[in-house]
């Protein structure tokens, strides 16, 4: 970390104390959108839900996008810091990793069907990564009210509206039959739903975006959150924030033969099985997956 307040002439404290105020910004801009309230004008903010083949996008997610970005570039500059979120990578004409060190990793709108269904289970993204890893990130919930940040080595707080921040800790449940599941109500193939049928546990809790269900794991609602790729597979915003808040907070996020998670190489789709857990039974959790998808897809050729 002593290169980035080198070079950005601040302490990690003080850039952790910078991009809360813009998550807490952010988290503002999209409960207006959800609310429908009125905008400067006085006019009612419409959605202006745009079908994209990776999802929908809406008026809320580019409003964001338009508005972090523009504080981030403001305060970090351009020289030493590259932008990767979905707008930013869709204007490239071939994708490529940023010429970065330091990259800011930028989800404006984690869940936005559950955003769009109002099930008030979406979430802010925003990461600091170097060479590929998370460093600083945040996580803000609007509709609950909180904040995550994290950085590395320093632990994971849980931060609210008036400013009180407090250290969370994932749960210390320990028999693998008793962890409870965190998956979506949708984004559910058929060889998903297998594998959750096969676990040896079975408690499940559904919650919408990455970051609300890495949230219920570091408030200890939940403790294992799998992510399988199908036809399409989650991206480096989606994982990129969640992450650092988990495992500063206790827990362990990786892909199901236990290698790290990497940003930023230019194909930004996370492939694969990731597992993210609370820790304890991590390995044993990563070997199990393993083992039942090898059934499941042997089954699925035979």
């Amino acid at each position: 970390m002593k290169e980035l307040e080198t070079m950005t002439g601040q302490s990690v404290e003080e850039i952790l104390s910078a991009i809360r105020s813009i998550g807490w910004g952010a988290a503002a801009i999209l409960r207006s959108y959800y609310r429908g309230e009125p905008d400067a004008a006085g006019m009612a903010r419409s959605l202006d839900i745009q079908d994209k083949k990776e999802g929908p996008v809406t008026a809320a997610d580019l409003a964001v996008n338009l508005y972090v970005l523009g504080k981030l570039e403001s305060i970090f500059g351009t020289e030493n810091f590259g932008y990767l979120s979905e707008e930013t990578y869709k204007a490239q004409e071939v994708p490529a990793p940023l010429p970065y060190d330091w990259v800011w990793i930028l989800d404006p709108l984690d869940g936005t069907r559950d955003f769009i269904d109002k099930t008030g289970e979406y979430a802010f993204h925003l990461a600091l990564t170097y060479r590929g890893r998370p460093m600083l990130t945040v996580v803000a919930c609007p509709e609950l009210e909180k904040l995550y940040y994290a950085s590395l080595g320093g632990g994971t707080f849980l931060e609210t509206p008036d400013g009180k921040s407090q250290p969370v800790r994932v749960s210390a449940q320990s028999e693998i039959a008793n962890l409870t599941l965190v998956a979506s109500r949708t984004h559910r193939d058929a060889r998903f739903n297998q594998l959750l049928e096969k676990l040896p546990c079975q408690n499940q809790l559904f919650v919408g975006s990455v970051g609300g269900k890495i949230a219920a794991i570091v408030d200890r609602r939940a403790e294992i959150y799998i992510s399988l790729s199908g036809k399409s597979a989650p991206k480096d915003w989606d994982m990129a924030a969640p992450e650092l808040i988990l495992t500063e907070a206790g827990g362990c996020f990786s892909h199901a033969d236990g290698s790290p998670l990497r940003y930023n190489q230019g194909d930004v789709s996370q492939w694969g099985c990731l597992v993210a857990s609370h820790g304890i039974c991590h390995d044993q959790l990563c070997t199990t997956i393993a083992q039942i998808l090898a059934e499941v897809d042997g089954a699925a050729s035979a």
